[in-house]
């Protein structure tokens, strides 16, 4: 999971649950998940694009932007 790839479906950010949609080669397709930003105080909001940068099981990740 870490270092997938997907886009921000649900605001994340401080004191917030996001969602995010993430591309996961392994099972051929997009998965949604539940996240938190990874570092604190970060905003993202829906449709920024990001990477994994932790993966808590069963749905839970933390998520940096991706700028490239």
């Amino acid at each position: 999971m870490i270092g997938c790839t997907g886009r921000v479906t649900g605001k994340v950010g401080p004191g917030l649950v996001g969602e995010v949609l993430v591309h996961v080669p392994q099972r051929q397709g997009t998965e949604a998940f539940l996240a938190y930003p990874a570092a604190p105080g970060e905003l993202l909001p829906v449709g920024t694009p990001i990477v994994v940068v932790e993966y808590q099981p069963p749905r839970t990740v933390y998520v940096a932007p991706s700028y490239g």
